[in-house]
């Protein structure tokens, strides 16, 4: 199960992130997103975890959580719908 996790300060580190979901599961991956141009971080990411149960029960914990000063938005992530292919990047 993957999660979105929205309302990242631009400094957060992925490193940052895996410790602090470590603690309710197995990461796969964790990525945060960044400008194509400027490569600095967009202010959201997603976390891969092994295990949906484990991902739900950090979704829980975590709710509302603080981390670099901001409160984090989660929700599990939804894959891409065909509609989404064909809208404008934002730059």
């Amino acid at each position: 199960m993957t999660i979105f996790v929205g309302n990242l300060n631009f400094r957060t580190t992925e490193k940052q992130l895996h410790d602090l979901f470590a603690a309710y599961g197995t990461i796969q991956s964790v990525k945060i997103i960044t400008d194509v141009f400027s490569g600095h971080s967009r202010g959201f990411a997603f976390i891969r975890m092994t295990s949906s149960d484990e991902a739900r029960e950090a979704l829980r914990r975590l709710d509302s959580c603080y981390l670099d000063n901001n409160q984090l938005i989660l929700r599990e992530a939804r894959p891409r719908t065909q509609a989404d292919l064909f809208k404008k990047p934002r730059l």
